[in-house]
């Protein structure tokens, strides 16, 4: 079922959570809503389940082309998972995702049997069906999230929503939950939408991430296009770290002070007060210049435990700069603090007449 959004703004109170917000979710995708705190992420996750009402008159909610907006939630055929799973404490996990089947009309409720069927097939898909008659003070934070998306299941939703579903777990828990969410989704292909301020999360499980801030939307893209070609400045900084500085852009190149670097160009993007975005593991270092333009610089700290070297430079123009190298080629260079290097920065994004 596709989920499209139309001009929606929601005030609470003066404060204005959305700005004319408009959005389509395609059937079948797994749609990430990424921003800061505050940025209208949850509530509009909230107004598409039908959990909160969008300012009279500002726009629509369509369900696979069919408007919502005045749907009750429970009419609305929408899963919903929160952050702190709100899991029955009294209930087995058993009970917990049988909830939602009990609880319906007799004309439409399953039977007894076809209920327990039901229930243990999804706590199979959830990988906990061992644990069904543990109550949730029994489970750890991993197993009553898979026990609240198994109940948000168990009602054969045609829209998923999660609100920060990870959370409260802890790094090594929410990177194994992330996977799997990716993996469950793959076989479920139900048209999910989940909030998250955790860049990595976003990019690592969703078709396709919506970055918000202040009540608008940013940017929509494919985890690709939204990290290695962000629209605005603020999605640059959003979506993880990034070197940033002053420069002058003009006739093809970026002009650092007394330094130059040869820049691919739109005209329309000359400026003589422009902001300049390299991420580190795209600023490529030396020790020669091998002939090529180059910004040089001294090392000022290096962080070699992990995976990739972490370096902290300082330019002959006192511009602060991290550089990301792998073991292999740190391993070849000698680099100590206060070393001479040049620098070249790759995939340089502009943002100019600032």
């Amino acid at each position: 079922m596709s989920i499209e959004i139309r001009n929606i703004t929601k005030h609470f109170g003066d404060f204005c959570a959305l700005k004319q917000v408009s959005l389509t979710v395609p059937t079948g995708k797994l749609v990430a809503l990424l921003g800061p705190s505050g940025s209208g992420k949850t509530t509009l996750l909230r107004i598409i389940a039908g959990l909160e009402q969008a300012d009279p008159g500002s726009g629509a909610i369509l369900f696979h082309e069919e408007d919502v907006v005045h749907t009750h939630v429970r009419h609305r055929q929408v899963g919903f998972v929160f952050q702190h799973y709100a899991l029955f404490r009294h209930m087995t996990a058993f009970e917990n995702v049988a909830f939602g089947l009990r609880v319906r009309p007799r004309a439409h409720r399953p039977s007894r049997s076809e209920i327990a069927d039901r229930v243990h097939k999804l706590l199979q898909l959830v990988q906990i069906d061992g644990l069904a008659n543990r109550y949730p003070s029994q489970l750890s934070g991993g197993q009553r999230q898979r026990v609240a998306l198994a109940r948000a299941l168990a009602v054969e939703p045609k829209v998923l929503l999660l609100d920060e579903p990870f959370g409260a777990l802890d790094a090594k828990v929410r990177k194994e939950l992330r996977s799997w969410l990716r993996r469950l989704h793959d076989e479920l292909h139900v048209t999910s939408v989940f909030v998250t301020h955790d860049q990595d999360e976003a990019l690592e499980v969703s078709d396709q991430v919506v970055v918000m801030n202040c009540g608008q939307i940013e940017q929509v893209g494919t985890p690709d296009e939204v990290f290695h070609y962000p629209k605005t400045e603020f999605v640059m900084h959003f979506l993880g770290e990034v070197n940033a500085f002053h420069g002058r852009v003009a006739f093809g190149t970026v002009k650092f002070g007394s330094s130059e670097l040869p820049y691919p160009l739109d005209r329309q993007q000359e400026s003589e007060n422009a902001r300049v975005f390299v991420r580190p593991h795209d600023v490529t270092i030396d020790t020669k210049t091998n002939g090529l333009p180059a910004l040089e610089a001294r090392v000022v700290r290096v962080h070699s435990a992990g995976p990739i070297v972490r370096i902290e430079l300082l330019t002959t123009e006192n511009q602060q700069l991290t550089s990301e190298i792998s073991q292999e080629r740190f391993a070849t260079m000698n680099l100590q603090p206060d070393s001479k290097v040049y620098v070249r920065p790759r995939h340089i994004r502009v943002f100019s007449g600032l």
